[in-house]
């Protein structure tokens, strides 16, 4: 009789506890209902990461950005290539082994020194021809003095003692010319050397080198031992964009900046446009001509600086109100509430007066703090 009454009391323990759950249900129902329970989480968006709002704001002052009148401009980046029309190649007279090399790629050399020098097995053929032909001169020499001696007496008709002159004059040509063989061989007839020396043949520097020692070398052949280039004037090759030709002109004149020297401006003459695009980038190589004042270098980055035939109008503002940040330019223009929006905007050229051009992000008569880095520190303290 204990068992029914003990399964009787647990069934009613869990029914008043279910009638207990839904009567809370209901009772916090009623009391979102009624605005006295707890409220739901509000999700707020995001705010403009470039905008930012500081404490007093009239402490960073504001500058009105002035207008200037311009002649549109392009900047491209270009490379210091040499002149080939001002390159000299240096060849070897003789084929054989280099045995020595007295100056090396990126050397200054002056015209008339020496470069380098070949064993060559063609000075002993050169003088062996020389000698020969020395001897039979002087056997030629002899039977002409005869001749003549004979003709002087009546023994010989006229014609012999022509015969004789002839072979005479024939060998004194073969004797020079085998001389002229061995001098451009770069050896001395009076004392033959198996050793041929090479000289530069022009002031300039190496600008390439295609020798090491013990390496072999062809007469007069490819590839050439060594090339001299005369860098008092160098060409800049750039790429520009299809879009952009209309803005360059052959005969025109453009501003070089080097990247290792940005505070020297060098003009440069346009020579050149070429006549066929890149397929893949759609550029055209730019050639410039610029008179080196001496600190220019071979493969230097530069950029260059091409100024249209139209003026426009931009925008200028103090230097101190652009910031360089992450390779771009910004400026801050204020906004309403205390806040200011960071602009991006493309920075031109330097003015006087620590003034500087606005190419374009900013409009003439637009307000922008005048001391951007201030602000910014200002920002990333907060």
């Amino acid at each position: 009789m204990n068992r029914p009454l003990l399964l009787q009391s647990v069934l009613l323990s869990g029914l008043a506890l279910a009638v207990a759950g839904c009567n809370g249900k209901v009772a916090a129902d009623s009391d979102h209902q009624s605005g006295t329970g707890p409220r739901p989480a509000a999700v707020e968006t995001e705010l403009d990461s470039s905008s930012f709002e500081v404490d007093h704001p009239e402490q960073f002052l504001l500058a009105k950005a002035g207008e200037i009148e311009t002649a549109p401009e392009l900047n491209v980046t270009g490379v210091i290539s040499p002149d080939i029309s001002r390159q000299v190649p240096v060849i070897s007279t003789a084929t054989g082994k280099v045995v020595e090399i007295d100056a090396r790629l990126g050397d200054t050399v002056r015209k008339g020194q020496l470069l380098f020098s070949v064993r060559s097995s063609d000075i002993s053929g050169a003088f062996s021809d020389y000698q020969k032909n020395v001897k039979n001169e002087q056997l030629a020499k002899t039977q002409l003095d005869r001749a003549q001696l004979l003709f002087d007496h009546g023994a010989i008709p006229k014609s012999a003692l022509e015969i004789a002159q002839n072979a005479e004059d024939n060998a004194k040509v073969d004797v020079r010319t085998a001389e002229e063989r061995l001098r451009l061989l770069g050896s001395d007839p009076d004392h033959p050397t198996g050793i041929v020396k090479i000289y530069a043949p022009v002031d300039g520097v190496i600008t390439d080198q295609q020798i090491t020692n013990a390496s072999s070398v062809q007469a007069f052949g490819s590839p050439n031992p060594l090339t001299i280039s005369n860098l008092s004037r160098v060409w800049i090759i750039c790429d520009v964009y299809e879009n952009d030709l209309q803005q360059v002109h052959e005969g025109e004149y453009a501003d070089i900046r080097l990247s290792a020297y940005p505070g020297r401006v060098l003009k440069g003459w346009i020579n050149q446009i070429g006549a066929i695009l890149d397929p893949n980038l759609h550029t055209a190589k730019v050639r410039l001509e610029v008179e080196n004042p001496g600190y220019m270098r071979l493969g230097m980055f530069v950029t260059a600086t091409f100024h249209g035939r139209q003026s426009e109008n931009h925008a200028i503002v103090p230097s101190s109100a652009i910031l360089h940040l992450h390779d771009r330019d910004w400026v801050y223009a204020p906004k309403d509430k205390g806040r200011f929006q960071r602009v991006e905007v493309v920075a031109g050229t330097m003015l006087p007066g620590d003034m500087q051009e606005i190419v374009r992000g900013v409009q003439p008569g637009a307000l922008v703090v005048s001391n951007a880095l201030v602000l910014q520190n200002t920002v990333e303290q907060r």
